[in-house]
């Protein structure tokens, strides 16, 4: 193994989110750590996953759910959530996968969390899984509509304890989170590529971006998954020459690559100082993405796809990525993803939190990052475009510099406008 070629981005990356800093300035050795036999680290990691992350001490009486509803008008989706004692949070669904998931919310999830004590919403989260054996149903079919559910209860103790959702499950570390931009077009030719990624650079003043590499998943063999020969090769020093040695770069492959081509892909982004690899190999090659980390001194992430908090846990024991990126609608919500952040802390490991496009997702993302003790630089962004009509007081949402601020007002710290809320009717099936 070579691990200790490997360059990890550790805690001290949190400091100065917004200067800048090179995204693999600092390192470690999980090897040199006092974790250095197997059963010790999964006791640790063992040890941080039993720990609650709601902070239920900001709650002096029960906070009983009595209605839990989702909402529709066409393909948008909002989820609203009343105590007994009449507070109410709301959330704004991913319109992209409730269209197809929202019978298992109303089936599966929504009776379980009637007449529940709000409080108790980290065991809720476990228990809900065990519910009509739920975790038959694991990865987005259940963690999409799980985490509507989470984020509008968030929403609700955010405002009946006057804290922000960041404040809720953890201490807050970013008042402003640093964006890098996240591009697609890997379908088109590297000229046309490049026009709209300078596009969409310039639109928000970046200051770190994503490419995609290699085609869409593994085995992919369609023109429109894989996109022009040779463009992999022709882009990546072509986008270092085109945005100069200040910028940050960072590659996806979407699980594109064997072993064998990731390295080979990997060593070119090594000589381009790309800053992570992300998904070199399908999600779910464990000891693959493992191979890989070690074959090559660039950070490998992942973490988009994945839905088991154990998986994470041997991903992060076995060394096999140094960057965690949970989705939080995918994974389930902020809860859960915060107990893999933790547990990749503990390793000297960093967490970027992949991003659902549309809806409020960029809303989601920030309040995530503004807990997070392990947070890197920037964060995955794919612009404010969205058709929820809403007012947030405490921020412009909008990319300064690159930087966006973390809205402060209780809950989402957002309102969203009443008329907008009134298209939406009950689902029922």
């Amino acid at each position: 193994m070579e691990t200790n070629r490997r360059k990890f981005i550790t805690n001290a990356m949190v400091f100065g989110a917004a200067t800048a800093l090179p995204m693999n300035s600092f390192s470690s050795n999980l090897a040199n750590s006092a974790f250095t036999d197997n059963a010790d680290i999964y006791s640790k990691l063992d040890e941080i996953l039993k720990k609650p992350i709601f902070k239920k001490e900001f709650f002096t009486a029960p906070v009983i759910i009595e209605t839990l509803e989702l909402l529709r008008y066409k393909n948008s989706f909002l989820c609203r959530v009343r105590s007994k004692d009449g507070d109410e949070g709301i959330s704004v669904g991913h319109s992209g996968q409730l269209r197809s998931l929202y019978p298992i919310f109303i089936n599966l999830l929504q009776p379980f969390f009637i007449n529940k004590d709000a409080r108790d919403l980290d065991l809720l989260l476990e228990r809900v899984y065990v519910y009509s054996l739920n975790f038959r149903l694991s990865g987005m079919a259940l963690g999409v509509p799980l985490a509507t559910i989470e984020f509008a209860i968030l929403d609700m103790m955010g405002r009946i304890a006057k804290k922000s959702i960041g404040q809720l499950i953890g201490d807050i570390h970013h008042a402003e989170v640093a964006v890098y931009q996240a591009t697609e077009y890997r379908e088109k030719s590297v000229e046309a590529s490049m026009e709209l990624i300078k596009r969409d650079v310039a639109e928000y003043n970046a200051k770190a971006l994503k490419i995609k590499v290699g085609g869409l998943m593994f085995g992919t063999t369609d023109a429109y998954a894989v996109g022009p020969k040779g463009r992999t090769e022709e882009i990546i020093p072509l986008v270092r020459k085109t945005f100069g040695d200040k910028m940050v770069l960072l590659a996806d492959s979407n699980g594109f690559y064997s072993v064998e081509e990731a390295i080979r892909v990997g060593k070119i982004l090594e000589a381009y100082k790309f800053e992570f690899f992300e998904e070199p190999v399908p999600f779910d090659w464990y000891e693959e993405t493992k191979q890989v980390a070690d074959a090559l001194s660039i950070p490998v992430a992942g973490g988009e796809q994945e839905y088991s908090l154990h998986g994470f846990r041997w991903l992060i024991a076995n060394n096999a990525l140094q960057i965690v990126q949970p989705d939080t609608f995918y994974f389930g919500g902020m809860i859960r993803a915060m107990k893999v952040a933790l547990m990749a802390n503990a390793f000297g490991k960093s967490c970027t939190p992949h991003m659902t496009g549309g809806d409020l997702g960029f809303l989601y993302m920030m309040h995530f990052v503004s807990a997070l003790p392990n947070a890197l630089p920037y964060h995955e962004f794919k612009g404010f475009k969205t058709d929820v009509v809403f007012e947030c007081k405490t921020s412009p949402l909008q990319s300064l510099n690159g930087v966006v601020k973390v809205p402060t007002d209780p809950g989402l710290g957002v309102v969203l406008d009443p008329d907008y809320i009134s298209k939406h009717q009950l689902v029922k099936l």
